[in-house]
């Protein structure tokens, strides 16, 4: 039983906050922000200003993974070496209103030196 209050648990976590994900492109990144409704239904914001939504948290995560994108909250370090950054380079991007937030949603981190 506790194992299914734990997962229960895990899914409350997950609704309403924004959960951002990122693909890289040699020094490009771009981001999606999930968002996990209380219906257990999810909607990802692209980089296009598109809203899609999802029957779940789970297909929107497929969908994202698919995509090729990771979870920014679970990149370590070395995940982010191996795609190309330092993590302290990198943060999700904020905006006051989601048109606004379209337009940072794609990031060129300088050249390398």
């Amino acid at each position: 039983m506790a194992d299914d209050d734990n997962m229960h648990e895990d899914r409350r976590d997950d609704t309403g906050r924004p959960h951002w994900w990122l693909a890289t492109l040699g020094r490009t990144i771009v981001w999606a922000r999930m968002h996990v409704r209380e219906a257990g239904t999810a909607e990802v914001f692209d980089s296009d200003g598109n809203t899609l939504v999802y029957d779940s948290a789970d297909s929107a995560r497929a969908a994202l993974m698919d995509a090729e994108f990771v979870e920014y909250d679970g990149l370590d370090r070395e995940d982010a070496a191996d795609r190309g950054f330092d993590l302290d380079e990198v943060a999700p991007p904020h905006a006051e209103s989601d048109d606004a937030l379209r337009m940072r949603m794609v990031l060129q981190l300088p050249p390398r030196h």
